[in-house]
């Protein structure tokens, strides 16, 4: 049986409930958020807690402070950890309810809401608060909607208020709601606007409060605190206030002091891995934003079409996505930057197609690519050399990772890709390969509007200053580099002394501490890092067991390089996603515990979503969930799943390896067990 046992965070949080003296005397703020590592699914559009979060850590270090974060369990829990003094600010979307404000002292408001009524759009719509009779509204105990609700009910009797768990988000309860688990629940409209994105059968009814203050809270003694925060959320209030539509040049960026990032969400621009978004555009543009002193916003377009009509609309200022220079998209009213990119178009085949040898073997041969893509006028251009092959126009909405999952299905013949796109690809599969480039070295650019000349400008100047330095080149490694080596740990060394690592007593120690078996420890590990305490992989995480520094330090690790430190973290880290699948058997747990250590728990419960939605049975890993889950690479599932793409076959194979590797495992031990004298 498995403990879930507290670990270091029991007691890294000290007691402070001075004001900014005290502070800054500590060096540190804490803020409170509820529990996640995960960043609350995807942010495609609107204000979102990423947004909140990241510019809270910027006003704390322009305090000359060390922003540190403390996760409450469950939304209640945020008033008394602050007035305990376990916490200094609460950052959390917080609703400025009158009741809380007996309690503790808010900033400035930095964004007002209405509270709306939500339901699924094929339900009864909801007109007015009567329409609520008769139905089923969940929302958390703790929340200013079960307010609303109490309030609501005593002019209308018959509305029945459903407590969700407090440990649920907002985000969560619309899912329920867009699936059917849910009947009606209620919701900021900036939520359940980010949130229609990915789930269109939400449906945002009447307006049930409002206008509403979001603000960030305080103890109701520490008024300097507030003062020096006050002037930042006027800030903030200036940026997520704004008409969603902004046209400007680089002087209007500036001033409003966010730039709007057009992207698409997959494996070579922008995702989610282990709770963190990254990507190579992504971190391009955060680089960008911190050059220029700006908070950058990601935009999520549903096609390379519409990222061109949202930039031209004012819908966004530049787009960062991988886009190919070509002369015909010059003609089409925008401006392209200097290269920062440079890559072949390649032909992708299966692995055992092997048919494949020169430009000439197309013949008779279906390419399927996307009809607006760079790539259309390469296929274009070799058949009017004379090469009689099929051009086939892929689905305008797919990315060219979904068409090359296409072709290592089967369901497609052959595609073309650029070199960068299929190095992300073969870092972590091996069913395709490049077979031969159909170009010459082609530039990436990014996209801004015409007339925007001096963003134009800051961007080349960017890219000037930073192609081929050492910032971009380790970005570009991390994200396109070469495959890690796949070769599993032989066992001749361990039949002959009993010793899988350097590490077997430490592993054991921890292992022992939570409740796991040591050699799946040792399995994972090896998984992870082969026993190099100096790994960092593509996402940040680092050492033995490929921890990322930001989740350890919510957890109170510090000194990863240290594998005591690092191996401790990781099993800490498992046990914390293991104690996530309490409805879940044990014999699943485990399996459902290490894909989410590997993907992170966001892409794991969109898989069981999707399985329970596709009749597999969602608390069975293997066979089930496991069989669903690389769906969520593809762009008809990703769309619809809070958090977005996910290159899920990895998960897949990852608990399947170190599943198949802890068996090795324990047939080793057994085997020198027996191989050993018996006891005098």
């Amino acid at each position: 049986m498995l403990l879930a046992c507290g670990g270091p965070e029991r007691d890294r949080s000290y007691v402070e409930t001075g004001d900014l003296a005290a502070l800054q005397e500590r060096g540190t703020v804490r803020l409170l958020a509820p529990r996640g590592e995960e960043v609350h699914g995807l942010p495609r559009r609107t204000h979102s807690p990423v947004l909140e979060r990241r510019f809270a850590e910027n006003v704390v270090r322009d305090l000359g402070l060390e922003p540190t974060w403390v996760w409450v369990d469950s939304h209640e829990d945020l008033i008394p950890m602050l007035l305990e003094g376990h916490g200094d600010v609460i950052v959390a979307m917080y609703t400025a309810t009158e009741s809380r404000g007996q309690r503790i002292a808010f900033s400035s408001p930095f964004i007002t809401v209405e509270e709306r009524a939500v339901s699924h759009r094929d339900s009864a719509a909801i007109e007015s608060a009567e329409d609520l009779v008769g139905r089923r509204v969940t929302v958390r105990r703790s929340s200013s909607y079960w307010e609303t609700l109490d309030s609501l009910r005593q002019e209308f009797d018959g509305i029945e208020v459903v407590p969700a768990p407090e440990d649920m988000d907002t985000e969560g309860l619309l899912d329920g709601v867009a699936h059917g688990r849910l009947d009606v629940t209620i919701a900021d409209d900036v939520l359940v606007e980010d949130a229609a994105a990915y789930l269109p059968t939400l449906r945002a009814d009447v307006s049930l409060a409002g206008p509403r203050s979001i603000a960030w809270g305080v103890r109701p003694d520490n008024p300097e605190l507030l003062g020096a925060i006050n002037p930042y959320i006027d800030e903030l209030k200036l940026i997520v206030s704004r008409p969603v539509r902004t046209l400007g040049d680089f002087p209007e960026i500036k001033e409003r002091g966010i730039v709007r990032v057009l992207t698409r969400n997959s494996a070579a621009t922008y995702f989610i891995w282990r709770g963190e978004l990254v990507g190579f555009e992504h971190d391009l543009a955060m680089q960008f934003g911190k050059r220029h002193d700006l908070t950058v916003e990601f935009i999520v377009a549903p096609t390379h079409e519409a990222m061109v009509r949202w930039l031209a609309e004012g819908f966004g200022d530049v787009i960062a996505a991988g886009v190919t220079f070509t002369p015909g998209r010059e003609r089409s009213g925008v401006l392209f930057s200097r290269p920062y990119n440079r890559v072949v178009e390649t032909v992708v085949r299966r692995t055992t197609d092997s048919t494949l040898e020169s430009v000439a073997d197309l013949a008779g041969r279906a390419v399927v690519v996307r009809r607006a893509s760079s790539y259309w006028e390469t296929a274009e251009r070799l058949q009017r050399t004379g090469l009689d092959f099929e051009l086939v126009a892929a689905p305008a909405e797919l990315e060219t990772e979904e068409v090359i999952e296409g072709v290592s299905r089967g369901t497609y013949d052959l595609t073309i890709a650029d070199s960068h796109i299929l190095d992300a690809k073969l870092s972590w599969r091996d069913d395709v390969v490049g077979a031969f480039p159909v170009s010459d070295s082609v530039s990436h650019v990014w996209v801004v509007r015409e007339g925007d000349e001096e963003l134009l400008r800051a961007v080349n100047d960017f890219f000037q200053e930073e192609v081929r330095g050492a910032f971009y080149n380790l970005t570009r490694e991390k994200y396109f580099g070469a495959a890690q080596d796949g070769r599993a740990l032989t066992t001749e060394r361990t039949e002959r002394t009993g010793v899988f690592s350097p590490y077997d007593s430490l592993v054991q120690h921890y292992a022992g501490e939570y409740g796991f078996n040591w050699l799946l420890i040792t399995s994972q590990m090896y998984q992870e890092s082969r026993f190099d305490p100096t790994a960092r992989s593509f996402a940040g995480a680092v050492g033995l067991m490929q921890v990322l520094p930001s989740t350890a330090k919510g957890f109170g690790f510090d000194s990863l390089e240290v594998p005591n430190h690092n191996i401790h973290a990781g099993v800490f880290y498992l046990n914390r996603q293991y104690g996530s699948f309490e409805e879940v058997r044990e014999d699943d747990r485990l399996w459902f515990a290490l894909a989410s250590y590997n993907a992170g728990f966001g892409h794991v419960d969109d898989a069981r979503l999707l399985a329970d939605r596709m009749g597999k049975d969602p608390n069975l890993w293997f066979d089930n969930v496991a069989e669903i889950m690389p769906l969520l690479a593809r762009r008809e599932y990703a769309s619809n799943a809070r958090y977005g793409y996910c290159r899920c076959s990895e998960p897949v194979r990852y608990v399947l390896r170190i599943r198949d590797r802890w068996r090795g495992y324990a047939s080793a031990v057994r085997r020198t067990e027996s191989s050993l004298p018996p006891s005098p």
